[in-house]
């Protein structure tokens, strides 16, 4: 029954009493094969009406999926990108059960640690304990500094700062007698380019004690590139 019913709108469509393609639609051409069933045979002009809405929502779809391809592709070529661009580390000062101290010295001194937890992308040495920015990006940076006196009347005395290219950015400082051990922290988010050099200083005079605990850290990680 449905199909009878369809295959009359179908023809009365044809006959013009309905306009199969719709407000706004444009019309069949009658030079098409359809408007030519339709004047040749009545009977068989609704088939080519659908015919031509078939291929009309074929081309539409096969539109839609090949602009849907190109954004797949062009979201795979970004992930490809960031995972080229990766560039973390994490490092703390020693590690061993021995507890131990670096410093204090009579210059001020980079800090190397030599305990790497993390390093994608190898930016990180523990031969110098820089960092070498790989990509220009902005970059979160943190550090955590932690020092015993040793004995009760020693002199507690953390000093160290966080540094790009030699120049302090920012820098933790806790120097008295009172504590016999405390830590500090350093945490920013940096604009950075490719080449810089970030590490740790620790100031002349001042040390930083250090087991298996990894009481002392030296972290960076890639928020987003710039470039």
């Amino acid at each position: 029954m449905r199909v009878v019913v369809l295959l009359c709108l179908l023809c009365v469509s044809a006959n013009g009493q309905y306009d199969w393609n719709g407000p706004g639609r444009v019309v069949p051409d009658s030079g098409t094969n359809g408007g030519n069933a339709c004047n040749v045979d009545q009977s068989s002009c609704g088939c080519c009406l659908m015919l031509q809405e078939m291929n009309r929502l074929k081309m539409y779809f096969d539109t839609t999926l090949t602009d849907l391809e190109e954004d797949f592709r062009k979201t795979n070529q970004s992930l490809s990108t960031l995972k080229a661009k990766r560039a973390t580390f994490t490092a703390a000062l020693y590690t061993g059960d021995n507890f131990r101290c670096f410093g204090p010295f009579a210059t001020n001194s980079v800090i190397v640690y030599k305990n790497v937890f993390l390093n994608l992308g190898a930016a990180y040495s523990t031969d110098t304990g820089l960092f070498t920015v790989p990509f220009s990006g902005v970059y979160s940076l943190a550090v955590t500094s932690y020092s015993d006196s040793g004995s009760p009347g020693f002199t507690l005395a953390i000093c160290s700062s966080l540094q790009v290219n030699g120049k302090t950015v920012a820098a933790a400082k806790d120097f008295n007698t009172n504590d016999k051990e405390d830590s500090a922290t350093i945490v920013v988010a940096l604009q950075l380019t490719a080449g810089d050099k970030v590490s740790v200083s620790l100031a002349k005079g001042c040390f930083l004690c250090d087991d298996n605990g990894h009481y002392n850290t030296f972290s960076a990680f890639l928020l987003y590139p710039t470039e």
